[in-house]
């Protein structure tokens, strides 16, 4: 059975999937014993998952990233479905393999590769267009498969092509009711504003933070590339110092995690569609398993909101 047809109620369910998240408690009481919190996740979907009594060596055997077989029941907890896991066994499996268990992007990725490709091209200015179709070819491997994030949005395979591309059709739109805003620039740093997460995360299976995506971050480490793409190109001019900056600034704020503001039109649109993109994925995520009528659970990166599904 799939995730996303498991149900209340059902009983010794039979599954295969993949180990997104696991960590060990301890029941209370006077017998303590161990327990593994597993997020279960497969193309469908996840589900919280409980292993009581669990043994030493199914602590380190049952690890993030681990695809696994077994049986549970799943029950309502809190308002919503866990399952009670009976048995589960691991599966021996290549990481390419594994993307099978993982979701994916609602377009297909060849198909999003050769729109971005297209918008690249209509670059006009040849220094951002050098940069721009450097980079993106360069990388164009890991951009294909990459998550966007390792959780909160986009994180499926491929979900930063799919971020990507439909920040890059908001800005193209966005360039037509505005024509004062420069189009090249903006569809430039666009498509490269998170090419510093190929290096930041480990990849679309089970995602993690890399050691220099913890000491330096995405921002750091995209603005990095392009100072040394344009190095490499023998490119200088305004154009590199103003793709930096929407590199710099497109977190937007200081506490989101940008060192320095919007401080042009161009940067300033690049924030609000990129935070535009994420938020509607935010609410399209947590109202997957929402019923008509029915409010979600409290989503913290939502600023900790129930948000409601409509009957309409």
């Amino acid at each position: 059975m799939t995730i996303n047809e498991m149900k209340p109620g059902n009983d010794n369910v039979h599954f295969q999937a993949i180990i997104a998240q696991v960590t060990t408690g301890k029941t209370n009481g006077a017998n303590k014993s161990n327990y593994l919190n597993i997020v279960l996740q497969d193309a469908t979907g996840h589900i919280d998952a409980k292993l009581w009594s669990a043994t030493d060596a199914q602590i380190k055997t049952f690890t993030q990233g681990t695809v696994v077989d077994g049986v549970g029941d799943i029950i309502r907890y809190n308002n919503n479905r866990q399952m009670k896991i009976i048995s589960l066994e691991v599966v021996d499996m290549s990481e390419e393999d594994k993307v099978i268990f993982l979701p994916k992007a609602p377009v297909d990725a060849d198909q999003m590769m050769r729109e971005i490709e297209t918008f690249i091209r209509s670059i006009h200015n040849i220094k951002l267009y050098s940069i721009t179709h450097t980079l993106f070819d360069t990388y164009a491997s890991k951009i294909k498969v990459y998550p966007a994030a390792s959780r909160n949005h986009h994180e499926f395979v491929s979900g930063l092509l799919f971020h990507t591309l439909t920040m890059v059709k908001t800005a193209n739109a966005l360039c037509q009711i505005y024509p004062d805003l420069n189009r090249d620039l903006l569809i430039a740093g666009t498509v490269l504003h998170d090419i510093g997460k190929i290096f930041e995360l480990s990849g679309p299976v089970t995602p993690t933070y890399t050691l220099e995506g913890n000491l330096l971050g995405h921002i750091t480490i995209g603005e990095n590339l392009i100072a040394t793409t344009a190095k490499e190109l023998s490119i200088e001019g305004e154009e590199i110092l103003l793709l930096q900056h929407l590199i710099l600034s497109h977190h937007g704020k200081n506490e989101y995690g940008s060192p320095i503001l919007p401080a042009i039109k161009e940067a300033e649109v690049l924030f609000l569609i990129d935070n535009i993109d994420a938020r509607i994925n935010m609410f399209n995520k947590a109202l997957e398993d929402v019923e008509p009528g029915e409010f979600s659970k409290r989503i913290f990166a939502l600023e900790n909101r129930m948000v409601y599904k409509p009957k309409l």
